[in-house]
């Protein structure tokens, strides 16, 4: 979120961040998004109880009162309902530390190590129900080094995370990206595939 905060500060950059919302009231983006003059909601699910759908639609609420056109799920770790994916249909961006579709769900830099991957980063994708499932709009790949340790890989991810995901929303705000048979085109050519990525 931050790194998405930064890059808007950009004149050029052609999206803005209108406002974040978390549904953990401690969240420390909210503070870093005050602290840059963004508009901040807190929508905790808990008072929701197991109601998805009613949360889903006071989430939606909230959006359209701040009149946002994309969204960027940073840190938030909820599976969002079929409902909720279909009102924003190739408009809600996440980012996935692993280069999907390898390593789906959590722990992937430790299920990286432990499968002896050669290469692991960091996927933005359009987000759809089934999880981690999206069509892929950028993917950064870092080398598994022998002597990693699971923060060691986090870390040097992290750093990609911070680089593809402005890059991604930025292609996404400029209208650079359309969806084809669940498969992203940039300017018309197909994403690379992860395995033709330079490892850095």
């Amino acid at each position: 979120m931050a790194a998405l905060i930064e890059a808007a500060k950009d004149k050029t950059y052609p999206a803005e961040i209108a406002a974040v919302v978390s549904n953990v009231p401690s969240a420390g983006g909210l503070q870093i998004a005050r602290a840059n003059g963004i508009a901040t909601e807190i929508l905790d699910h808990k008072p929701f109880g197991r109601d998805r759908a009613a949360f889903e639609g006071a989430l939606q609420t909230v959006l359209e009162r701040h009149r946002i056109e994309l969204l960027c799920l940073a840190g938030f770790m909820r599976i969002l309902t079929p409902w909720f994916v279909a009102q924003w249909p190739n408009k809600i961006l996440n980012i996935h530390p692993a280069l999907l579709p390898a390593f789906k769900g959590l722990d992937t830099h430790k299920r990286a190590l432990q499968t002896g991957a050669k290469m692991h980063g960091a996927t933005v994708h359009f987000v759809v129900p089934e999880m981690d499932s999206g069509p892929i709009i950028m993917q950064g790949a870092v080398a598994v080094r022998p002597d990693d340790t699971e923060a060691a890989l986090a870390a040097r991810v992290l750093a990609i995370e911070h680089t593809i995901y402005p890059a991604a929303l930025k292609l996404v705000a400029e209208g650079r990206v359309r969806v084809e048979h669940d498969r992203c085109l940039i300017d018309g050519q197909p994403v690379p595939d992860s395995g033709s990525l330079v490892a850095l």
